[in-house]
């Protein structure tokens, strides 16, 4: 029975958008499974353009109240970068506290040796600003996060009444050594499912292809949106059908995907032919 369960999606072709270094770990989960795994990034990362502002806010980090870590990619850069400067970024006193969008970034947060005392239960940026709600009011933030990040979460501390300081930690762009070739057939519906892990990723396929070809590819395979922010951006951009992972866990990813699948087979009219 364990064996079958860990291959309820063996033979799927499934492909992974996100930037590579972070696909590894979902990908070793996929083979596992017996899937296909395609890693084809559409976003890619890179320094700021001026370190100046994410330096002064580091140098003087022990000043805040709350560090608020949004993605993994928010917690290499920030540390990445303190490392480079030789500096902590914890004081002795414990300050700043560490709160974080969901899981991943919490886990990389621990990872890099911080301790953790918040975690979204829902894992957007608006939601973790609600959830800490008066904790906010008159707390100094620092909020380092991407160059594109969505604007709804520093709003939504400053409803709160956070003094915030949000400085850009790192860049994203879109990859520029693309496997066109093998995107392009993916384009076409060459694959069981894609997942998209950021709004990013979902502007760069339709900067690539064209809003239209994204939502005709939601008849050809799964398109799955990994988190509420990203299943807004796709539903902005005309997709309708769309399969849901609450998080960017593995295990969430992979529930949301054998759900799918599993649904379709149930669908399927009692005694029908395949043709």
């Amino acid at each position: 029975m364990a064996e079958a369960s860990l291959m309820k999606l063996a033979g799927k072709r499934i492909v992974i958008t996100r930037a590579a270094a972070q696909s590894e770990a979902l990908a070793r989960e996929f083979s596992a499974r017996g899937v296909i795994p395609v890693v084809i990034p559409l976003v890619s990362f890179a320094d700021p353009e001026d370190f100046a502002p994410l330096d002064a806010a580091s140098a003087e980090s022990q000043r805040f109240d709350c560090m608020i870590l949004t993605s993994a990619q928010a917690v290499r850069a920030v540390f990445r970068r303190s490392e480079t400067l030789k500096r902590s970024l914890i004081g002795s006193e414990s300050k700043p506290r560490i709160a974080c969008v969901g899981p991943v970034s919490a886990e990389a947060a621990r990872q890099a040796g911080l301790i953790v005392e918040y975690v979204a239960e829902t894992h957007t940026g608006v939601a973790l600003a609600e959830e800490m709600g008066n904790r906010l009011q008159g707390a100094k933030v620092f909020l380092p996060r991407s160059d594109r990040a969505n604007p709804d979460l520093p709003r939504a501390l400053k409803r709160q009444g956070a003094q915030l300081t949000e400085v850009i930690a790192y860049r994203t762009q879109r990859p520029t050594d693309l496997d066109h070739e093998n995107l392009g057939q993916i384009a076409e519906g060459a694959a069981d499912a894609i997942l998209f892990f950021s709004p990013s990723a979902v502007q760069h396929f339709a900067e690539l292809y064209g809003s239209e070809q994204l939502r005709a590819l939601q008849d050809k395979l799964a398109i799955t949106a990994v988190g509420p922010v990203t299943a807004n951006a796709l539903r902005e951009a005309g997709v309708r059908r769309l399969v849901i992972s609450a998080d960017t866990t593995a295990a969430a990813v992979v529930e949301a995907l054998e759900k799918h699948f599993a649904g379709t087979v149930k669908q399927a009219p009692a005694g029908a032919k395949k043709v």
